[in-house]
Formats: C-alpha cells, structure tokens, sequence
C-alpha cells in the first residue's frame, strides 16, 4: 500500500474516533479513553510491518513519538473537564480541539502525498543525507505520533478525572464534617 493510501486511512479512522468521542459535552469513561486507544493500537496492527532501526530510523520514529506527546498535551489543553452537580465527569470539545486534529490529521497526509507526487525526488535526497532507509520509517513515524497523540490525551483526561474525583470526594468529606460540627453546635 503507498504512503499516501496508508497515511489517509489511518489518518481519517484515527480523526473520526477521536472527534466522534470527545466533540461536544461527553462523560469522561473508562470506555470512551479505552475506545481510542484501541483504534490506534489497530491501525498499527495493520499498518506498522516492519520496524526501521538503520541509520537514523529509530531517531525519526522518536521525533513522531515525541511530536505526538506534545500535540497530544496540546489536544488535552483545548479539552477543558468539569464535574456536574451529580459529581459525574464530563469534558468540552470545541473547535479549537477539532481544529488541531484536522489540521494535524491532514498534514500528516498531504505530507505523505507530497513524497509521491510534489517532492519525491528530494525526499529520496533527505532520505539519502539523513540516512532514512525509506518509505516505511516515515510511515511509521506518522502512525506512532498518532499513537503518542491519543495516549497523552488520554494521560491529560485520566489526571483531570482523578484530580476533579478527588476535589469532590474532598468537597464531600468537607461537607460531612461540616455537618457534623454544625451538629455538635447546636
């Protein structure tokens, strides 16, 4: 399968689960965090078949890893979280949010239909110079970032859940003690 072929069909599944699951007011589940991260770990079943490790292979596969880490705190930034009144956990996914992943999405594969069609020539020369061993480093590099993407936003959702959890178990515990000593007052 080309670059481009395999950078679309990740791209799209990965965009349509992760903007299906948080756009909008969503509860914050086990599930809907589980959700995404199966469907990339999918997506590198069926599109990660080797794994690089000549020249500086491995280090551009960091590079994606660690692009993805960021933009994935990004992401989990433009995700605010708040809990109702039920003490339930719910984020907000707004356009800035999706805005993110489309733009990161496509660039992903426009860039993989620029080495086939706009810049072939001279991603041959960066590979040859930058010791790259070829289209499947590049390939991976994306997928990877991709993964390190959901999995810091999920990192973002899980310690905003465990943080407001925690605040209201606090405010909870507060109130009973308050209660307690108004109680003990009167």
């Amino acid at each position: 399968m080309s670059p481009f072929l395999t950078a679309l069909i990740a791209s799209a599944t990965i965009l349509t689960i992760i903007l299906a699951a948080d756009l909008g007011r969503r509860k914050v589940t086990n599930m809907r965090m589980l959700r995404s991260i199966l469907a990339v770990a999918i997506v590198i079943a069926l599109f990660v078949h080797s794994l690089p490790t000549a020249g500086n292979d491995v280090s551009l596969q960091l590079v994606g890893i660690g692009a993805g880490a960021i933009c994935g705190l990004i992401a989990g930034a433009l995700l605010p979280a708040h809990r109702d009144d039920s003490g339930q956990i719910y984020t907000t996914g707004g356009v800035g949010y999706a805005v993110l992943w489309i733009v990161l999405s496509s660039a992903r594969v426009l860039f993989a239909y620029g080495t086939e069609h706009w810049f072939p020539q001279g991603i041959i020369k960066f590979s040859i110079h930058y010791k790259l061993s070829g289209q499947d480093v590049y390939a991976n590099a994306f997928v990877f970032m991709s993964l390190a993407m959901v999995l810091a936003r999920t990192g973002v959702l899980l310690a905003r859940r465990h943080r407001l959890t925690a605040e209201g178990q606090g405010a909870t515990a507060h109130g009973r003690s308050g209660e307690h000593a108004g109680t003990a007052t009167r």
